[in-house]
């Protein structure tokens, strides 16, 4: 069975917490799978709604006069009991359904029970379920399997995890055969990706083309809810989603407007991005004017790259052809756009794009390019993605290290070689991207002196 980080924050949260729980993200992350997973072991009945499958529960939320006459429907409507203090009842696809919304409130207030909502394109249907106030609610989203997860599922025991762990943390060479091991682990999630029904696909099967036909069925699927929720841009959603894979494959990465319509306007095009953004199917990265604190004042909306949710759906919209040269040995292929993805995949899921759900880069024709840059630890952090030998070659980290503007303590550079620290630069295995996530921001307590202001 595949485990998930957000089981156990799931769990956690439906055991001490009385509140409503959101659980958002992309379709087919498994968001469903991992609240009955939870609800079955907390709980002693669990009521299940879901809005798509069964449209006449919408119903229940029309006309309804509060809480204890909606929850009056509810028992009507289920065909299981609503014991209270013992069900979990579970709303989902609630974005077919936007009076929760309103009546989540009057549940939460009333008491009896706990409730989960999840759906899918809730960032693009449901703009005001993140408005609901604080003390009604809380969320958790969830991506697809990251690196970490993968390697759990595939079977990579914890003394090895805990190894590798521990060499990204002090920064020193992993035991050489683990090193290659993992490796090849690696290229196996670049084929296989994320999405828990494509990995499931795998462990059951070990047939990869099983695998990319599950992957082809979840773009087709992306591809129904563009036609389906914005049927005024859906033409143009899909030309941009369709276009990502060979704009990552360019030299320079960047989404090039001109390559949809040489008269093309950002300005025209912009609600398009947002909808592939708020679909949870895309993860922006946004090129900054300075590597400098904070990123956001710094962000330039109009030049930015695109990549997918999920490194295994870039592979499969390759070509199954991809697969043999990515389980390859030979180091000298250069599968820049897939790692590349792999780090974006990574930090999104990581906490590194809470701001306005968004990665960052630098660009400039003086400096030029660092793949990304993150807010780490109160100072930019240039990240450099290598996939070939040439991981020491990178001419814009070494221009931005040695700008005494930046003031940059230290740099990441992500290959498939070991540990090595030079300098500044810290050289990692690919692999140790799982390990690296967004430091918690501490508690900052300031009691103001009002000595001499308050006779």
């Amino acid at each position: 069975m595949i485990t998930r980080k957000a089981d156990d924050l799931i769990r956690n949260f439906i055991l001490h917490d009385r509140r409503a729980l959101l659980v958002t993200g992309a379709r087919q992350v498994g968001k469903t799978f991992a609240v009955r997973k939870a609800g079955k072991d907390c709980f002693e009945n669990v009521v299940e709604i879901n809005f798509v499958e069964q449209p006449d529960a919408i119903e229940l939320f029309s006309e309804q006069k509060g809480a204890k006459d909606l929850l009056l429907r509810l028992s009507a409507f289920s065909k299981k009991p609503l014991v209270p203090g013992k069900t979990l009842i579970f709303f989902d696809e609630v974005q077919e359904c936007k009076e929760i919304v309103t009546a989540i409130k009057f549940l939460v207030d009333e008491g009896s029970y706990q409730y989960v909502m999840s759906g899918s394109l809730l960032g693009v249907e449901l703009d005001d379920l993140h408005s609901v106030p604080v003390g009604y609610m809380d969320e958790i989203e969830m991506y697809p399997l990251d690196l970490l997860e993968f390697f759990e599922a595939i079977g990579i025991g914890t003394d090895v995890i805990d190894h590798l762990r521990k060499c990204f943390d002090d920064k020193t060479p992993v035991d050489d055969f683990i090193h290659k091991r993992m490796l090849e682990a690696v290229r196996l999630y670049l084929i296989v990706g994320g999405m828990p029904a494509a990995v499931q696909k795998y462990l059951d099967t070990n047939n990869l083309r099983i695998v990319y036909e599950e992957q082809r069925g979840i773009i087709r699927t992306y591809k129904r809810d563009i036609t389906k929720y914005d049927a005024n841009h859906k033409l143009q959603i899909e030309e941009i989603y369709d276009l990502i894979p060979s704009e990552l494959n360019a030299k320079n990465k960047r989404f090039i407007l001109k390559e949809l319509n040489e008269k093309a306007r950002f300005s025209k095009y912009e609600d398009s991005f947002l909808w592939l953004r708020d679909a949870g199917v895309a993860i922006p990265t946004y090129n900054v004017a300075e590597p400098q604190l904070p990123l956001l004042l710094n962000k330039q909306r109009n030049l930015f790259k695109l990549f997918l949710n999920d490194v295994g759906l870039l592979a499969a919209t390759y070509g199954g052809s991809i697969q043999t040269r990515l389980l390859s040995k030979d180091s000298n292929i250069n599968f820049g756009a897939v790692f590349e993805n792999l780090v974006a995949q990574e930090l999104y899921a990581h906490g590194f794009a809470k701001e306005m759900h968004s990665l960052y880069y630098f660009n400039s024709k003086k400096q030029g390019e660092l793949d990304f840059v993150v807010e780490y630890d109160n100072y930019v952090l240039p990240i450099e993605v290598k996939s070939g030998k040439d991981y020491e070659r990178h001419n814009a980290l070494n221009n931005v290290m040695g700008n005494k503007d930046y003031d940059v303590p230290s740099a990441f550079v992500f290959c498939q070689e070991n540990v090595l620290r030079k300098g500044k630069n810290t050289y990692y295995p690919i692999y140790m991207i799982t390990f690296f996530e967004q430091i918690q921001t501490k508690e900052e307590v300031f009691k103001f002196d009002l000595t001499g202001l308050d006779g």
